[in-house]
């Protein structure tokens, strides 16, 4: 950053404070509590990252156990954000928020106590369903709490700004904690920090509901969170018991079954949790499909950078979380830089361009994936993370734009939905394009040991995805080389899917944004020339 954008940044800082400062004390502690609810969520999402080996090498656990501490967290919390939000609305945010505190702290409790791996990912799901409480209820807080403009704009920002700390520091913060405390406590850390939100919210923050709040939609919440749920098993498992298996096609199968009827439950409702009808209009679909590109393809990496740092080059848990400073900063970089492009150039090609770095990144990061160069992967890291700080703050813009006021609630509903639904896609997805080109890497390696059935099995498969080579016998350096070169060819192999993906959005988002065009063109010459008749 020069030194004219580092002053212009700090200038801009220290606005957001003025105003924040020239608020009530009240309203101010409330923007306070509720932005620290916000950022442990996004801490604790990101932190536990960097704990997957540490978690994997304790229960002896396979790749899809690994996957399912993550995914187990992102599809209770991507299925109950709607519902959640609702419910915050009819029976108050403030009793919404500390029941999502209780529900956080208990869940988090059983994490950290967890005596099995499965005991872990059930915890994670509950942990999930608290989190969509403590997110809807938190910023349907900070919206009613703002309504000036000026006032309302900088509360977000530095809601925003406590989210983007949140999101640099979570990896650091991971590692050092799982290196010198145990995996454990980046669970039990959240017990104190919990019962200290509950009490600030208790005693600063004023009750508020909506009391025009429609019925909710337990039917539409249960299909979708189901057909979610099938479709992520069928992701996972698909690595051990193959994509022709029976058990496969059927969780497929009923995934595509329980989602047609989830959408068709929604075209009936007269307050449906989305409205259908938004997905007519292609500037709409562009600012989802960028939404969900961003996600699957951007931040899906704080999943599996991680996993790459360790497995790849051998870092402890503290240096991976160093090693992954690059792209948190430069998602932190990103929005200036969004900023600055958004007065030259329209929305939509702001979404495409953010997009086409973001596959430019992967694809270099990929290239350089096999090099042993961290140097060279961090290149990579950086514009990747600088396509999506561009994307962070603008995907929710545009979205919300293509909405009438009355209806942003469900609009940021469906935009929240969608990033963490594309996370917990992504995550099945190139889990599957990494054991596959791992395990393919792994046989092309086999043909130098001398017994490579006795070693290379798929339970040996297994432990080094999920970061556990210690029991996965890589006890001689031949092997251990094998084991780290063979995931390396399996990462760069799931980040080209990403950046070919990516850039495939980036497309779809510019022909959409141009058939809006053309369509809002028409309209405009029609009515022109209607007005001409008049005349």
């Amino acid at each position: 950053m020069t030194g004219k954008s580092a002053a212009t940044s700090i200038d801009r800082s220290l606005a957001y404070l003025e105003i924040v400062m020239s608020s009530t004390a009240s309203d101010r502690f409330v923007l306070l509590t509720a932005s620290a609810t916000c950022a442990l969520i996004t801490l604790d999402t990101n932190v536990v990252a960097v704990a997957l080996p540490s978690i994997a090498r304790e229960f002896h656990a396979g790749f899809a156990d690994v996957e399912w501490v993550v995914s187990a967290y992102m599809v209770a919390f991507a299925a109950c954000l709607l519902p959640a939000g609702a419910l915050a609305d009819r029976i108050g945010r403030k009793k919404m928020l500390i029941a999502g505190l209780a529900a956080f702290c208990l869940a988090s409790l059983g994490c950290g106590l967890a005596p099995s791996a499965l005991a872990l990912n059930v915890a994670r799901a509950a942990k999930g369903v608290g989190a969509a409480m403590l997110l809807t209820s938190a910023l349907a807080i900070i919206a009613n709490t703002f309504h000036e403009g000026a006032a309302r704009a900088r509360a977000w920002a530095v809601w925003g700004t406590c989210m983007g700390v949140s999101t640099t520091v979570a990896p650091l913060v991971g590692g050092v904690i799982t290196q010198w405390a145990g995996w454990r406590w980046i669970f039990l850390m959240n017990l104190p920090i919990c019962a200290l939100l509950a009490l600030c919210a208790w005693r600063g923050m004023r009750e508020s509901r909506n009391p025009h709040a429609g019925a909710l939609d337990l039917a539409g919440s249960a299909l979708f969170a189901a057909a979610l749920a099938l479709g992520i098993w069928a992701l996972i498992d698909a690595q051990a018991d193959g994509w022709a298996d029976w058990r496969t096609e059927a969780r497929l199968a009923a995934c595509a079954v329980l989602f047609a009827l989830f959408v068709r439950l929604q075209k009936k409702r007269a307050h449906a949790m989305i409205d259908l009808a938004l997905f007519r209009q292609p500037r709409f679909v562009a600012a989802v499909l960028a939404m969900f590109g961003y996600a699957a393809c951007a931040q899906v990496m704080m999943t599996f950078l991680p996993l790459y740092l360790q497995n790849a080059f051998g870092l402890p848990a503290v240096r991976a979380g160093i090693g992954m400073l690059p792209f948190a900063i430069a998602m932190v970089v990103g929005p200036h830089i969004g900023a600055s492009l958004g007065r030259r150039v329209p929305p939509m090609a702001l979404l495409t361009l953010g997009l086409a770095i973001i596959g430019a990144g992967n694809l270099l990061t990929a290239f350089f994936a096999g090099m042993s160069n961290y140097a060279l992967v961090a290149v990579g890291m950086i514009v990747t993370g600088l396509g999506a700080g561009v994307l962070n703050g603008d995907t929710q813009k545009a979205i919300m734009a293509c909405v009438p006021a009355n209806r942003t609630g469900m609009a940021s509903g469906i935009s929240t939905t969608t990033r963490f639904t594309a996370i917990v896609t992504s995550v099945g997805v190139l889990g599957a394009v990494l054991a596959s080109r791992t395990h393919a890497a792994l046989d092309l390696h086999a043909s130098s040991l001398a017994d490579p059935n006795a070693i290379l099995d798929a339970t040996f498969l297994s432990r080094l995805l999920a970061g556990d080579l210690a029991h996965a016998g890589a006890g001689s350096e031949a092997i251990l080389r094998i084991a780290r070169e063979s995931f390396a060819s399996g990462f760069a192999a799931s980040l080209a899917v990403a950046g070919v993906c990516a850039l495939t959005v980036a497309a779809a988002v510019w022909l959409l944004a141009r058939m809006a065009s053309a369509s809002e063109n028409v309209k405009i010459g029609v009515s022109g020339r209607s007005g001409d008749i008049v005349r």
